[in-house]
């Protein structure tokens, strides 16, 4: 039983923004350590799938460099399969630019067809979460389906954010609505499919001459198979799994990891996250700083005094004397200067805030209104960040020049176009 896995990697993340402003989806930190799409790779080789196909579109580079030959996931492979970056190119219908997730597998129908696969397993790059997916194949060939969506239970006030399902008798999915304004089901699509090669082709060579089509699994194809009379069967997901599309949710997932017990645990021997690991020192954490309940990476120099509560760092990150952190999650080679507060924040990579700033706030109660700061943006000292605020890529502390208060207010947009540092 031949089995090819197909990682969906090229989409902007928008409502990831800043953090997407300069890489993918896929490819934004997660938990000190690791990437997005290393969850999506991991739960590929850990359930013995050696032949995957990344597909890519907007801002590759950083999963290009992430992923090079895919060797720390045993995928640098030659005949037996190994891992391929698949970017957009202009054949002879003079297409480019993916319409939609199945334009994108359309237009590199040749490379699935390629070594002749039984099974084709369709699954995000931006989702964590940890699952056999051999527990799966087993589930669809049992029941004998041409296609079946893998499903998870959302809160009701979430559901009109996913695919909505109806399933009946042997979970057969009777109706598939993509994000409905009204959900009757809290049953969601977790974008994760398993289709028969020939089905897939099938719904593909069909979906691409249909007018009337955006090109998209969820919006189009799915339903389309099921209008068609297409055995699909829902399969039910126990685990943890969630979509970090939007920065709360994905702040919230990281938070999810210093509870006890965590939501998943990344000390599971038996299901390891491998990843492109980074040379750094020893962690340094000087006499008089107190760190709690905290993930810490390779790297990280934490100065006397300093306050770590509930947070987690990637390498090379910095924490001047005095300064206090709480609930906040920073990226690589940030820099925290000296006597400042950060509470319930995302910091990007090689961002540095001046002396005695503060950073977001925490409201007891809600999680919500985290404050994010764009890679590479320098902040003046003494500047308060209000609460659920937005902080483009590369600013200067020059740019801050127009809060005449040294305020940035709650919720506010802040250089998200190129050159300007309007508020928004």
């Amino acid at each position: 039983m031949k089995v090819k896995a197909i990682v969906l990697a090229g989409g902007r993340g928008t409502r990831l923004a800043p953090l997407t402003l300069k890489r993918a989806k896929p490819a934004v930190p997660f938990a000190g350590k690791y990437r997005i799409i290393d969850f999506t790779l991991s739960n590929c080789v850990n359930s013995n799938i050696f032949d995957i196909l990344i597909i890519t579109q907007y801002r590759p580079h950083s999963l290009n460099e992430h992923i090079r030959n895919g060797r720390p996931w045993d995928l640098d492979r030659g005949f037996t399969g190994g891992v391929h970056l698949l970017h957009p190119f202009q054949g002879l219908k003079e297409k480019d630019w993916y319409a939609g997730t199945a334009d994108a597998v359309l237009q590199n129908l040749n490379f699935v067809r390629h070594g002749v696969p039984d099974l084709v397993l369709v699954v995000s790059g931006d989702h964590v979460y940890k699952m056999d997916y051999t527990k799966l194949i087993r589930f669809h060939q049992s029941h004998g389906a041409d296609a079946t969506v893998c499903t998870v239970h959302v809160p009701l006030d979430q559901a009109n954010r996913f695919g909505i399902l109806e399933v009946g008798e042997e979970q057969r999915i009777e109706a598939f609505i993509e994000k409905p304004e009204d959900p009757r089901s809290t049953l969601a699509s977790m974008g994760v499919y398993l289709f028969n090669y020939k089905a897939l082709e099938r719904a593909l060579i069909d979906d691409g001459d249909r007018r009337d089509s955006s090109h998209d699994f969820g919006r189009d194809l799915i339903p389309h198979m099921l209008r068609g009379g297409t055995d699909i069967r829902a399969f039910p997901f126990s685990g943890y799994w969630v979509d970090v599309g939007m920065v709360d949710t994905y702040w919230q997932a990281q938070m999810d990891l210093l509870r006890r017990p965590p939501a998943m645990d990344l000390n599971d021997r038996n299901w390891v996250i491998h990843t492109r690991s980074e040379e750094r020192p020893p962690t340094r954490i000087a006499r008089g700083a107190e760190v709690a309940n905290s993930l810490i990476a390779n790297g990280v120099v934490i100065s006397k005094d300093a306050i770590v509560e509930d947070s987690i760092f990637s390498p090379g990150v910095f924490v001047g004397p005095g300064a206090r952190i709480r609930q906040s999650v920073l990226l690589s080679d940030a820099h925290i200067g000296a006597e400042s507060v950060v509470d319930r924040c995302i910091i990007d990579k090689i961002v540095a805030t001046g002396e005695r700033s503060t950073i977001g706030r925490i409201e007891e109660g809600d999680g919500l209104g985290i404050t994010c700061i764009g890679k590479s943006t320098h902040l003046p000292q003494n500047l308060v960040v209000g609460r659920g605020a937005r902080i483009g890529t590369d600013l200067t502390p020059e740019d801050f020049a127009v809060f005449e208060s040294g305020t940035v207010p709650d919720h506010a947009r802040v250089g998200f176009e190129p050159g300007r540092s309007k508020l928004y």
